[in-house]
C-alpha cells in the first residue's frame, strides 16, 4: 500500500503518525504527569496555609491561657457558687439563709430539710425542701431574696396552699385568712475544688 503512494504523500503520512505519536505520548504521559504537579502545587500550598495558621494558633496560646485565667477570676468574683469546702458546711449555710430571709420578711419556718446532694461534672447541686407559713407579701419577699441571693439559687417546685380562714361565732361564716402553707425547694450549687 505504500508503494502506491508517492514521496509527496508518504511524507505527509509520516508527519501524521509522528503528530499521533507525540500527541499520544503528550496525552499518556505529559499531562497526567502536569496535572500532578498542579495538584501537589494545591496540595503543598493547602498546607503551607494550615501550617502558618497552626503556628498562630500556637504563638498565641499563652495569651488564650492568661484569658482564660482572667476569665475564671472574672467568674470567681461573681460568686455564683458556695465556697465553701463541703457540702455539709454549704448546705447547713443555705438552711440558715432561708431561715434568716423567712423570718426577716415575717413568715413563720416549720421545717426545712437537706436533700441528697447531685454531682454532674465539677458541680455539685445542693438542695433544701423548705415548709413555711405565710402571707402573700411574706412569699414575694422570701422569693426576691432568693433570687438576688449570692451564691446562686433556684427555687423549684413550689406549691402554695391557703390556710382556711377561721369561722366567725357570731355570723357562723369563715372568715378569709390572708396566710398560705408553701413547700418548696431551693438549690444551690458549689464548684468541686481540685
Amino acid at each position: 500500500m505504500l508503494a502506491q503512494l508517492d514521496n509527496q504523500q508518504q511524507r505527509w503520512l509520516a508527519l501524521g503518525l509522528l503528530a499521533a505519536v507525540i500527541l499520544f505520548i503528550t496525552l499518556v504521559l505529559i499531562v497526567p504527569l502536569v496535572s500532578a504537579g498542579f495538584e501537589y502545587n494545591e496540595t503543598k500550598q493547602d498546607l503551607a496555609f494550615r501550617l502558618k495558621r497552626f503556628k498562630a494558633v500556637i504563638a498565641s496560646k499563652d495569651k488564650v491561657f492568661a484569658n482564660a485565667e482572667k476569665i475564671k477570676q472574672q467568674f470567681a468574683k461573681q460568686q455564683y457558687f458556695s465556697d465553701r469546702e463541703t457540702v455539709a458546711l454549704a448546705s447547713a449555710d443555705l438552711q440558715k439563709f432561708i431561715k434568716t430571709t423567712i423570718s426577716e420578711a415575717g413568715g413563720q419556718l416549720t421545717s426545712t430539710q437537706v436533700l441528697p446532694s447531685k454531682t454532674e461534672d465539677d458541680i455539685t447541686r445542693i438542695t433544701v425542701k423548705v415548709r413555711m407559713n405565710g402571707s402573700i407579701e411574706d412569699l414575694r419577699s422570701i422569693l426576691y431574696d432568693i433570687e438576688m441571693s449570692k451564691p446562686l439559687m433556684i427555687v423549684e417546685e413550689l406549691d402554695v396552699r391557703p390556710v382556711r380562714g377561721r369561722r366567725n361565732r357570731k355570723t357562723r361564716k369563715i372568715e378569709p385568712s390572708n396566710k398560705m402553707n408553701v413547700n418548696f425547694q431551693v438549690a444551690s450549687f458549689m464548684r468541686i475544688k481540685t
